[in-house]
C-alpha cells in the first residue's frame, strides 16, 4: 500500500476527480464535494480506500438481512486516485453478525457485470466485512497474512476501506472477494459434464437459510455452495463423492488418501485453525473445494473469532479457544479422520517448521500485529472515535467480553499470540530435546556415534540425516563436520570438551 503525504493525496484525488467528473453517471462532482464537506476534517486522511454506498430508498443504515438485496449506488476511492462507479445491489451478509442487535453490520453488494475492484480482480460480489466481534480489528487481516504465508490457494485478496452508507461513516472495513467459484476467485470447473465436475463445499453443522442447498453425509452436514442452485443429479454426484473421500480418511492407507485427498493443503488449512483456535471450525465458513478428481482444504473464511477471542464462561468450546494452550481443531470436521494419522501430524509438523520464523514473528515487538496497528492505526481510531462503535458496550455470549481501551484488546490479542507460538513451539518440537552425540539415535553415546557422523562426513547416505544432524553435530554450527567426529572421539576418551555431549540439549532445526 502506497502513501502519500496529506497535500500530495489531496491534489491528486481532486485532479482525478475533476478529470472524471464528466463521465460520473450517479452523482456529479459537486454532489461528491458537498458529501465530503460534511465529513469531519479529521477523518479526511485517505490513507486507504474509500467505499461510499448511497441508497435508493435511504434506508443503508437501518437494512436488516431480511430485508434482501436494494438498489444502490456505489463510488470505490483508490489511494491511487482511481474512481470506479456503478449502480450494485447492496444487502446486510453474514448470520450471527448480521443479527438485529448488532449495529455494525456487515455488506455484500453485487455489481451487474463483474469488475475488477481495487486490482484484486474481476467478480460480480464483493463482501465488506464489519470484524464486529473483533474489538482490535485485527484478527481476520492477521489470518489471512498467515494463508498467505502457507501458501493457501484462492485465498481472498483483501484491502482495509472506510465505509460510508448513505452519508453515514461507518467506519473500518475490510473489502474482501468472497469465497466463490470464478477464474479470479476459485476458479474450479462446475460446467462440465465428464463426469468429473468440480465443486465447492463450506461444512455447516445446523444453521437453515433459504436458497440454500444442504446435505449430509457420513454424519456431516454440508452447504453445496458451488454449483449455487445444482440439480438432483449434481447434487447426488456431489454427496457420493464426498462420502467416499471421507469414507477412505476413516479407513484408507495413506496412499489411498492421498489419491483423493490434497493433504498438503488439508495439513497448511489445518495448521491455520489450530493456531488460530478458530471458535467455528466444526460449525461453519469451512470450505473444501473438489478440483480435478481430489478435495482440497480451503480457501479460508471469517476469523473475528478466534485468537482466544471464545468466553470461557460460556462453554467447553469457549474454554478451549480461549486457551492459548492446547489443540482444538484436530477434533474437527473432517481433521477427525485425518489427525489419527501420525503421517498427516508429521506434515503439519514440517511446515510449522518450515514456516515459523513467520509465526514467531506475528507478536514480536515490532513484528506483524505491531507493523499493521501503526500502519493502519488512524483508520482504527476513527472507526471508534469518529464512528462511534463501542466495543466494550456490547458482545455475543460466545465472545470474550472486551476490555474498555483499544490496548487493553490489542495488549491481550499480542500477549494470545505469543503464548500460542510458545506452546505450539514446543507442541510441534521445533526445538527438540536431544542426547548430544548419540548420532545414531540409539540411547548412549559410542563409538558407532564418531563412525556414523564420520560416514556422514564422507557422504555416504541415511535414511534421516536430518536426525543425525540434530544428535551429531556436538559443536552445534549447524553442519556435520570432522570437528564433530574428533570430539566424539575426544569425549569418549575422558577429555575434557566445552560442549554438552552427553546430555539431554535443546536443539534447533
Amino acid at each position: 500500500m502506497r502513501f502519500f503525504n496529506q497535500l500530495h493525496r489531496t491534489v491528486s484525488l481532486f485532479l482525478c476527480l475533476a478529470i472524471a467528473a464528466s463521465a460520473l453517471t450517479f452523482a456529479g462532482f459537486s454532489a461528491y464535494a458537498e458529501e465530503n464537506a460534511a465529513i469531519p476534517q479529521s477523518s479526511w486522511q485517505m490513507t486507504v480506500p474509500q467505499i461510499r454506498v448511497t441508497t435508493a430508498e435511504g434506508n443503508g443504515t437501518t437494512l436488516q438481512k431480511a430485508d434482501g438485496y436494494q438498489n444502490a449506488n456505489i463510488t470505490i476511492l483508490g489511494t491511487d486516485g482511481s474512481v470506479l462507479q456503478d449502480a450494485v445491489s447492496f444487502k446486510v451478509r453474514g448470520n450471527t453478525t448480521a443479527m438485529t442487535w448488532v449495529t455494525k453490520k456487515a455488506y455484500t453488494f453485487k455489481f451487474e457485470k463483474k469488475k475488477d475492484v481495487l486490482g484484486m480482480g474481476k467478480g460480480k460480489k464483493w463482501a465488506l466485512i464489519a470484524n464486529a466481534f473483533d474489538p482490535t480489528l485485527l484478527r481476520n487481516y492477521t489470518a489471512f497474512a498467515i494463508a498467505d504465508e502457507l501458501g493457501l490457494e484462492y485465498t481472498s485478496n483483501r484491502r482495509f476501506v472506510e465505509l460510508w452508507v448513505d452519508d453515514s461513516f461507518r467506519g473500518c472495513y475490510l473489502l474482501m472477494e468472497p469465497v466463490q467459484e470464478g477464474k479470479d476467485r476459485v476458479n474450479i470447473d462446475i460446467e462440465s459434464n465428464d463426469g468429473k465436475k468440480d465443486f465447492l463445499l463450506e461444512y455447516e453443522a445446523m444453521r437453515v437459510e433459504d436458497d440454500v442447498t444442504y446435505f449430509t453425509t457420513d454424519g456431516l452436514r454440508f452447504i453445496a455452495s458451488e454449483p449455487e442452485e445444482p440439480t438432483e443429479e449434481q447434487l447426488e454426484y456431489i454427496k457420493s463423492t464426498t462420502h467416499d473421500i471421507i469414507n477412505t480418511m476413516q479407513t484408507g492407507t495413506r496412499n489411498e488418501i492421498e489419491a483423493k485427498v490434497d493433504t498438503d493443503s488439508f495439513a497448511k488449512f489445518y495448521l491455520l485453525n489450530e493456531y488460530l483456535k478458530t471458535f467455528d471450525f466444526d460449525m461453519s465458513s469451512v470450505f473444501f473445494y473438489y478440483q480435478n478428481g481430489k478435495l482440497y482444504a480451503g480457501p479460508p473464511w471469517d476469523y473475528d473469532l478466534s485468537a482466544g477471542n471464545g468466553n470461557p464462561d460460556y462453554s467447553a468450546r469457549g474454554v478451549a479457544t480461549h486457551e492459548p494452550e492446547g489443540t482444538f481443531a484436530n477434533a474437527r470436521n473432517l481433521y477427525k479422520y485425518l489427525c489419527k494419522n501420525a503421517w498427516f501430524n508429521e506434515k503439519v509438523k514440517e511446515i510449522y517448521r518450515e514456516h515459523y520464523g513467520f509465526f514467531a514473528n506475528i507478536s514480536t515487538d515490532g513484528g506483524l500485529l505491531d507493523s499493521v496497528r501503526e500502519q493502519y492505526g488512524d483508520i482504527i481510531a476513527r472507526n471508534y472515535h469518529e464512528a462511534g462503535w463501542n466495543a466494550a458496550k456490547w458482545w455475543i455470549n460466545i465472545q470474550l467480553q472486551p476490555q474498555k481501551s483499544y490496548d487493553g484488546n490489542y495488549t491481550f490479542l499480542k500477549d494470545w499470540f505469543s503464548a500460542r507460538n510458545a506452546w505450539m513451539t514446543e507442541y510441534y518440537e521445533v526445538y527438540p530435546t536431544v542426547l548430544l552425540g548419540d548420532a545414531d539415535g540409539n540411547g548412549t553415546v559410542n563409538i558407532n556415534d564418531a563412525t556414523a557422523v564420520s560416514r556422514a562426513v564422507a557422504s555416504f547416505p541415511f535414511d534421516d540425516i536430518e536426525q543425525l544432524r540434530l544428535r551429531g553435530d556436538v559443536n552445534l554450527d549447524g553442519r556435520l563436520t570432522v570437528d564433530d567426529v574428533t570430539l566424539l572421539q575426544q569425549y569418549l576418551a575422558d577429555f575434557t570438551v566445552e560442549y554438552a555431549i552427553g546430555t539431554m540439549t535443546k536443539r534447533g532445526v
